[in-house]
Order: C-alpha cells, then sequence, then structure tokens
C-alpha cells in the first residue's frame, strides 16, 4: 500500500484529492498540510510514496525539501508557478519521480494535442484562446489556457495580446489573443478559435467539476509510482 500526503489539503481541490485517495486502491492516506502546518514538511514530516501538491507557488520550497529529504514521488497540480519555479520541479526530477501539469484531465490533454494539430493544418488563420472560471480563481490566463497557448505556438514566436481595450487598430499578424473570464462556480472551459475566411473552427473543453481533475491527478499518482526516476508530463504517463 503506498503512502500519499496531499498539499493544500484544506481547499476544495485538497478536500476532494483526499477523498479519492482514501477511496482508491492501493493508496493510503497519511495525512495532509496547509498554511498552517506546512513548515513541517522541511524536517519532521514523515515520509511517504508520494506527494499530491495542489497549493499554491508560495508552499513550492517546502515542497521541494520535503521531495529532496524523503526522496517521494510529487504530483504537481499548482498553477502560476513562474520560470524559476518550474526550473525547481525539474532540478526535482534528478533524484525522484516528478510530474507537473496545469490541467490532469485527460480531455484537455486530448485538446491540446486537437489544437496543436489544427494549428498546424490551418496554419494561416486567426487564433483566439478563451477560458471561463469561478470567481475565486487568483491567477491569469489559467495554467491550462498557457498550455493551449503552447500547444497552437510551439516555438513562442507569435506575439500574444492578453484582452483588448481602446483604438488597437487592425488584427496584428500572426497575433493570438488570449481571454480570461471570471465568475460563478465555472470548474472551467476553455475555447481555441480558429478564424479563416467566411468560417470558423472552435474547440472547446468544458469541466462540469473539480472531481475529473482529482480522478485523474490520482490515477497519474499511481502511474507515476511505477515510472522511473524523472521529470515526466501527464501525457508521458497517461497516453
Amino acid at each position: 500500500m503506498a503512502k500519499a500526503i496531499v498539499v493544500g489539503a484544506a481547499g476544495r481541490m485538497g478536500t476532494l484529492l483526499s477523498a479519492e485517495i482514501e477511496a482508491t486502491d492501493g493508496l493510503e492516506l497519511a495525512g495532509g498540510y496547509d498554511v498552517n502546518n506546512i513548515d513541517e514538511l522541511d524536517e519532521v514530516a514523515p515520509a511517504v510514496d508520494v506527494v499530491v501538491d495542489f497549493s499554491k507557488p508560495a508552499a513550492l520550497p517546502h515542497v521541494a525539501a520535503y521531495v529532496k529529504r524523503t526522496g517521494a514521488a510529487l504530483v504537481c497540480g499548482t498553477t502560476g508557478l513562474s520560470d524559476e519555479d518550474l526550473a525547481t520541479l525539474r532540478a526535482l526530477g534528478k533524484a525522484s519521480r516528478v510530474v507537473w501539469s496545469s490541467n490532469y484531465s485527460l480531455g484537455v490533454a486530448v485538446l491540446r494535442r486537437v489544437a496543436a494539430e489544427a494549428a498546424r493544418a490551418l496554419a494561416s488563420w486567426d487564433i483566439e484562446i478563451a477560458e471561463t472560471h469561478h470567481n475565486q480563481k487568483v491567477d491569469a490566463p489559467s495554467g491550462t489556457a498557457v498550455a493551449l497557448l503552447h500547444a497552437v505556438d510551439p516555438e513562442g514566436t507569435s506575439p500574444v495580446v492578453y484582452g483588448r481595450e481602446g483604438i488597437v487598430g487592425v488584427r496584428g499578424e500572426r497575433e493570438i489573443g488570449m481571454h480570461a473570464l471570471r465568475g460563478g462556480t465555472v470548474a472551467g472551459t476553455h475555447e481555441v478559435h480558429f478564424f479563416g475566411t467566411d468560417e470558423e473552427v472552435c474547440l472547446t473543453h468544458r469541466a462540469n467539476s473539480r472531481q475529473i481533475f482529482v480522478a485523474g491527478a490520482v490515477a497519474c499518482a499511481k502511474r507515476l509510482l511505477q515510472a522511473e526516476v524523472g521529470f515526466h508530463t501527464f501525457d508521458d504517463l497517461m497516453f
């Protein structure tokens, strides 16, 4: 029986993750950490097999210290991470099993792949990305929207416009628009629009609840425990 801890345990995702781990064969919930006890990860928290971290960027130094100390595998779904934070996660993969994803939905993983293929096939078309989330989400655009941007522009050569206001002029060549909507209790909707002459293709993924991310993350944790040491992607482990 593999033991797991949840970081960000007091949040909505953390609560659901804890319940999913307890209900999953082969996993045992060994504890939860949040702002009230996060410092324990640095030196005193007991070793487990896997850490599932859906917290905030500020928790990453504590999580990293724990992984270095114990060698635990790490499933990280924290969004809003900086390039430096992502470099920290990749460095952890030199000695431990690590996976980071902005979204643990299988449907979103497929959306990324389809969007990348559409961008190659419709190379001259205009692209706009729109994401919608609940009114409590603190980062924008969402990590999933950023992942979709990378999917349609893997080289990062297109100028990105984050919303538009005022007299902005005609749409720039190869420009990609990014738009963030916030309201209500929306779990997450992502749309990639491709606009051609007299036609449009729109690829959409709608999450009806956070449970899809929870199930994907816990399934990914089980796969990660069977993987080799290294920094993995969600797609690598699940497809």
